[in-house]
């Protein structure tokens, strides 16, 4: 960890190149990135939630976008990555994905790989009680809505016992208390069509 007037320049020179609009990546920083996504892009409509008979407000085809990350610490055993929507059904928001338990080998997922069960991790469950992504469904005359995807290296391994299948965001939380290593986020919109 770099101390003293050198820490601060080079925190400084990260928030400067991030602000004028270049991704600044260290290789002992974790990051979480989307090669059909800049953080706070809009999400494309394939991106939204598909089930009509679920909420009207499904007009996509539930395609969970590309993720990549890298920089993780070399105590990193497993991953959990999540999906939230701070705006829907405030306050407490809606968890469109909840899983965990991915192998430390495991850099990323392509197009649609985290809208189908997976050996790759262990499903949860969000407030729309899915294992899987589930895309957007914001309301229709409603502002943009705000879908952060939260990525944790844990020093779990990804069969750890305490990784259980079916947990909600809360029950995870409870699981990895103590056991993050590091987190890094990428904001991402949507608004009804």
């Amino acid at each position: 960890m770099r101390h003293g007037l050198a820490g601060i320049l080079a925190a400084g020179a990260l928030v400067v190149a991030s602000v004028a609009g270049h991704p600044a990546a260290r290789a002992d920083v974790l990051t979480l990135t989307s090669s059909a996504l800049k953080d706070n892009d809009q999400l494309a409509v394939k991106n939204a939630c598909s089930d009509k008979q679920r909420s009207p407000n499904c007009v996509g085809e539930n395609i969970s976008p590309p993720l990549a990350w890298s920089g993780a610490p070399d105590t990193t055993k497993s991953y959990a990555l999540i999906m939230i929507d701070p705006e829907g059904r405030a306050p407490a928001g809606v968890n469109h994905m909840v899983i965990y338990g991915i192998p430390a080998e495991v850099k990323g997922f392509a197009e649609g790989d985290l809208s189908k069960e997976s050996d790759k991790f262990i499903g949860g469950k969000s407030t729309m009680e899915k294992a899987t992504y589930w895309g957007p469904g914001t309301p229709p005359n409603t502002d943009w809505h705000h879908y952060t995807f939260i990525l944790m290296a844990t020093d779990l391994d990804a069969k750890d016992p305490a990784l259980k299948p079916g947990m909600t965001r809360d029950e995870l939380a409870v699981a990895l208390k103590d056991h993050v290593k590091a987190s890094a986020g990428l904001v991402t919109r949507f608004k009804h069509p």
